[in-house]
């Protein structure tokens, strides 16, 4: 290699942030080995990663005999190792055991009779897993996970973990769920625990996709005093924030992309996937979409102002229907900001649905997508918007803390990854575990 193009790339690395110029550097080795572990840090993963515990008690009624063959045996894994689901013919039961209800007496969803369910390993970032051991680093902080405890951090003392279960989502101010109301206190309880445990230290909280955007709802139904002492710092990673995307759109009529099992197709999950809580709680909000067509099909077209009449047009019923309105749509309205030093690390220049066509009658199949800028799952106008409103918000109060990174062709999984995003998502956690 050149002199001349020795001292570019020299130039070049002190152009780079300070945090990340000391990640790569080679006394780190790319490990920042040097660190001494200061704040305690606590994960809460992407959609897919928490594990699900079912136990079947007598009031349930399976559909199929072999559905009920684990009745009265306890707690089972439920939402884990997908290939276990399709290796023992269990996908039929699975449906049903997964699926929601949602009970307007209550007011609230619920598990269907006799089917009771858990989050196990609250707590431990090891209780957050890849459902298939063939994709063992894709999505699920595995390698975050990896990185921080290459720099000292352990499991359950300095780094713990926030899994959560994947079909509810919180509730807007309001309206009840006992799923989240026992979600969110165990979470305050666990982030007293890291900073009791570590003399007082106030937690970074790292939310990625769905949860960030859990992270985003439990830090905003907080006492201000309380973030303000417990929370050192907010780390939102491509987060599925309030102004929605396209995908949660194309979920909802064509099946999931995020739950899905080896072998089986979208479409054979997806009256499952719509009978979730959070498959309604991200589509794009009409204060960013405005009224552009979103879905084209045969008979109308469909905005960001006429979800209920496209959850009318997918078979929803009136009554399927309310929960979107009295839950989702109040969501949708505002963006509150967390009012704690945050970092909005989102990727962006990645081709990213922004419009899908449905020309063959129904909703099986987008017969054409329209693409722009995005992460590959979110849409640049919504990483945009979010970031403008939360900083609005956070100069318009003392100026707290608010950093935007763009990270250009990280992808919405990548980005805690691939090398290079995931090395910069490292470098500012350093920077923000520093006083």
């Amino acid at each position: 290699m050149s002199t001349a193009l020795l001292r570019l790339i020299a130039l070049l690395f002190l152009l780079l942030p300070p945090p990340l110029r000391h990640y790569l550097s080679p006394v780190s080795g790319g490990k920042a080995s040097q660190l001494n572990v200061k704040h305690p840090i606590i994960l809460l993963p992407g959609f897919s990663c928490s594990n699900l515990e079912a136990r079947l008690t007598d009031a349930y009624t399976p559909s199929l005999p072999r559905c009920g063959a684990l009745k009265g045996q306890g707690w089972f894994p439920l939402w884990n190792d997908t290939w276990d689901i399709v290796n023992h013919d269990y996908l039929p039961c699975f449906e049903e055991q997964m699926s929601l209800v949602f009970d307007p007496i209550l007011d609230d969803y619920r598990n269907i009779p006799g089917v009771e369910t858990r989050v196990p390993d609250f707590g431990s970032t090891h209780g957050i897993t890849s459902k298939n051991d063939a994709g063992r680093n894709e999505f699920c902080l595995i390698k975050l996970r990896d990185e921080l405890e290459a720099l000292g951090y352990r499991d359950r003392d300095t780094l713990f973990g926030a899994p959560y279960d994947l079909r509810h989502a919180p509730p807007p101010p309001g309206q009840p769920s006992r799923v989240y109301s026992d979600y969110f206190a165990r979470l305050v309880e666990l982030v007293e625990h890291a900073s009791d445990k570590n003399g007082g230290k106030p937690a970074i909280l790292l939310g990625h996709s769905f949860g960030g955007r859990v992270l985003l709802d439990f830090v905003t139904s907080t006492p201000l005093p309380w973030r303000q002492r417990f929370i050192k710092h907010l780390f939102l990673v491509s987060p599925t924030t309030p102004t929605g995307f396209m995908l949660a759109l194309t979920n909802l009529a064509s099946g999931s992309s995020v739950v899905q099992l080896p072998t089986v197709s979208s479409l054979a999950l997806r009256s499952m996937w719509r009978t979730f809580a959070s498959s309604l709680l991200s589509m794009p909000a009409p204060r960013v979409f405005g009224r552009r067509p979103l879905v084209i099909t045969k008979e109308r077209n469909y905005s960001a102002y006429d979800y209920p009449d496209f959850l009318a047009a997918l078979g929803f019923s009136a009554d399927g229907i309310v929960p979107f309105v009295k839950r989702v749509l109040p969501t949708m309205v505002r963006i509150d900001a967390p009012m704690v030093p945050t970092t909005y690390i989102n990727g962006v220049g990645v081709q990213t649905a922004e419009q899908v066509m449905y020309l063959d009658g129904n909703f099986d199949v987008a017969t054409e997508t329209v693409y722009g800028d995005g992460d590959g799952t979110i849409n640049a106008a919504s990483i945009l918007a979010f970031a403008k409103e939360v900083g609005t918000q956070h100069r318009r109060n003392n100026d707290i803390p608010f950093k935007f990174v763009k990270i250009p062709n990280a992808t919405h999984a990548g980005i805690v990854i691939e090398k290079h995003p995931l090395a910069r998502v490292m470098a500012e956690i350093l920077e923000a575990n520093s006083d």
